[in-house]
């Protein structure tokens, strides 16, 4: 059976790559009903953890706000007793000296509270903030999660429709490749390299209209006559791709003049 595969003439194999186009042209078409709904997919997936990361870095910083209340409040509470002890010890000073130093600590104490209250109604006011953006974020991932939800099961009913057709012709490509690849793996390579350049993915096209299947541009009757003898492999000068006759893609003259 190997044998045989290398021995394929020119018009078996350009058979065969035309074969190996119109299954992979198959290919093309069941992922292209499945249109952007991958890319939506994993659109949505990144920025669904994006805006889970953007949230628990929301609540991370409330949690050092929380800190910085606590630390400031503790302050409040040393320097109101700071306050109270220092009051009762005016009562029982021994000199104006005293006093006066009494005095300044209160003050100062009392200060330390106007300090430590502004940055608990700063820390306060940055809680209030964080938890509305919070909140928009949670509304947003609520929102992404269901419109993700609806397209993964879009585009799953879509893959389980097509699945069993995809593999079918994944199958049939597959076996075509490794007939050609034994036949003439140059070929199959330049095939491969010349459907991947191309913007539509067509490697192999039949001449229509006296012109290049593929970008349209018009062959010489010469050169329409080397590929209908099929003696050989014959690429567009203009946009690469290989041409065949008409015939061997099942398309008479008639039709193949009129397309």
């Amino acid at each position: 059976m190997a044998k045989q595969e290398k021995e394929l003439t020119v018009e078996e194999r350009l058979k065969s790559l035309y074969d190996l186009q119109k299954t992979l042209s198959e290919v093309d078409r069941i992922k292209t009903e499945r249109g952007e709904l991958p890319l939506e997919v994993q659109d949505l997936e990144d920025e669904i953890e994006g805006l889970q990361t953007r949230i628990g870095n929301f609540k991370d910083e409330i949690e050092q706000l929380n800190t910085v209340i606590t630390n400031q409040q503790n302050t409040i509470d040393q320097s109101g007793a700071l306050i109270e002890k220092y009051e009762k010890d005016q009562d029982n000073v021994r000199n104006n000296r005293e006093y006066d130093y009494l005095t300044k600590e209160i003050e100062f104490q009392q200060l330390s509270i106007q300090s430590a209250q502004k940055k608990i109604d700063e820390a306060s006011h940055k809680i209030d903030a964080i938890k509305a953006q919070i909140d928009a974020a949670q509304t947003q991932l609520s929102d992404n999660e269901q419109v993700l939800a609806e397209k993964k099961g879009e585009l799953d009913t879509i893959i389980a429709d097509t699945k069993q057709e995809e593999e079918k012709q994944r199958e049939k490509a597959k076996k075509l490749e490794t007939k050609i690849n034994n036949a003439d793996p140059r070929l199959l390579s330049a095939f491969k390299r010349i459907r991947k350049n191309a913007r539509n993915g067509l490697g192999v096209v039949y001449v229509q209209r006296n012109a290049c299947g593929g970008c349209f541009n018009r062959i010489p009757a010469q050169r329409q006559m080397e590929i209908k003898m099929r003696k050989k492999i014959i690429v567009c000068e203009y946009c690469g791709r290989i041409l065949i006759d008409p015939a061997i893609a099942g398309v008479s003259d008639i039709e193949a003049k009129n397309s």
